[in-house]
């Protein structure tokens, strides 16, 4: 007399069926429980702990070491070292507003807030969670320029005068953030990352435009190559208690941004003070640019 069995017996289909979902539970759970963090503050949990090193006292002895040689170019047909020392200068009144003329700790941690702020209100929701920046070094140099020349006269009667310009500097930026997955539901999990960038160089031919005698409003424009240099050096942290460290992909995608927003922004336009109120030349600005 033949017994049952007590258990399911499954045919050969169902039981490949059901080691097939079996790798795929154990896939989700190891991504989920293993790179993925389901809480909505991945950095406040003992299972984060950031570990991106801040070499900002190396690439600043690096950054002085560099600038101590001087690249000018003796053929170049105008000297520049007077509108280098003027843009030193204007560079250092921006840094210095940005801190809201704070000095020390303090204005750093104004202009770190400041920069979180508007690094939050630029972010897309839906796909990046909450930026927290860490911290924030504005640098401590301006960019170069060297060779300058002056071209054909155009068609208005103005000269453009073009310069080449390097900048080395130590601006660096440390941030953490969540890149998030909202399938099957809303914030299902997260991807905790933890990035430093920082300005390893960066080089260009730059056009300087006068303002036509015959403009309304007279506009000074600067314009950089289509085919500058830049290369940003960056550390990074994926993952919540398995981490992949300096991911190359992700370099990648963060040069190349930078690079795409600097190229879509190569151009810009200043009004000449004392000359004009603020409103007619922003209004000849944008009807320039349309």
């Amino acid at each position: 007399m033949t017994s049952s069995l007590p258990f399911f017996q499954p045919t050969f289909t169902q039981g490949l069926i059901i080691g097939q979902l079996s790798i795929l539970v154990l896939l989700g759970m190891v991504l989920k429980y293993l790179f993925l963090e389901t809480s909505p503050y991945p950095y406040q949990t003992p299972s984060y702990h950031q570990q991106v090193d801040n070499d900002t006292f190396l690439r600043q002895k690096n950054f002085q070491a560099r600038n101590n040689a001087p690249r000018h170019d003796p053929d170049a047909c105008e000297s520049t070292e007077w509108f280098n020392t003027l843009l030193k200068e204007i560079v250092d009144v921006y840094r210095s507003k940005l801190k809201d003329d704070v000095p020390g700790i303090e204005g750093d941690e104004i202009a770190r807030k400041r920069i979180e702020a508007y690094a939050n209100a630029i972010r897309p929701a839906g796909f990046v969670d909450h930026i927290i920046i860490h911290s924030v070094n504005l640098g401590l140099s301006a960019p170069t320029l060297y060779n300058a020349r002056i071209r054909q006269a155009q068609q208005d009667g103005s000269s453009e005068i073009e310069f080449d310009a390097s900048y080395t500097d130590t601006l660096s930026l440390s941030l953490s953030t969540s890149y998030l997955f909202n399938y099957p539901t809303t914030s299902f999990a997260r991807l905790p990352i933890s990035l430093t960038i920082s300005l390893s160089q960066f080089k260009s031919s730059i056009s300087m435009c006068p303002p036509s005698t015959t403009s309304v409003v007279p506009v000074l424009t600067l314009t950089i190559s289509p085919n500058f240099v830049l290369d940003l050096s960056t550390t990074s942290l994926m993952g919540s208690r398995a981490k992949l460290a300096n991911v190359p992909k992700l370099h990648e995608l963060i040069q190349h941004q930078v690079r795409r927003v600097l190229a879509a922004r190569a151009t810009w336009k200043f009004p000449l003070p004392g000359l004009n109120s603020t409103s007619p030349a922003e209004k000849e600005i944008h009807r320039s640019d349309l």
